[in-house]
């Protein structure tokens, strides 16, 4: 059986328009009530043309990135971003994603320590697919986001929809 997914499978095009109520409710969610987040004029006085989104809405963006992509199933395990141009309102966040790593990943929920392997008992435990993406997003000035996300698909056999 051909593996659902390959190191270098591209992930498609994710557009996200950055309105400012995007920008505003990110920064309330994630608690950030810095004002470059939510008001304009504050923004200005520090040198920003606008206000912009902040570092966890981008995370919060690139995570569900990653789970349209791999389903509901897919967990998150690591998520490691970095920030360049800023995401400004009237702008679109274009986030792109290639897989650059596929590994096998314990998700045992079981602790075995005490087990009788002797036995015929049944173990809660599988392997699953673990990928490493990296993703890209750009907007119209530039690049604002890199990263890497490690994601664990424990539905290793299920096929992608549309392949």
């Amino acid at each position: 059986m051909t593996p659902p997914y390959r190191v270098g499978d591209e992930l498609p095009l994710l557009e996200i328009p950055v309105t400012r109520t995007l920008i505003v409710a990110g920064a309330i969610a994630s608690r950030d009530y810095q004002d470059v987040h939510h008001d304009a004029a504050s923004a200005r006085e520090k040198g920003s043309p606008d206000i912009f989104m902040n570092i966890l809405t981008t995370n919060g963006l690139v995570g569900r990135y990653i789970t349209d992509h791999f389903g509901p199933t897919a967990v998150l395990r690591k998520v490691a971003i970095r920030l360049g141009a800023p995401n400004y309102p009237g702008d679109v966040l274009r986030l792109t994603g290639r897989i650059t790593e596929l590994r096998t990943a314990d998700t045992s929920s079981a602790d075995t320590s005490s087990a009788d392997t002797s036995s015929d008992e049944v173990v809660d435990a599988v392997e699953a697919i673990e990928a490493v993406v990296q993703v890209t997003g750009g907007n119209g000035i530039g690049r604002h986001v890199t990263g890497t996300v490690a994601v664990t698909l424990p539905e290793p056999s299920a096929k992608r929809a549309g392949a």
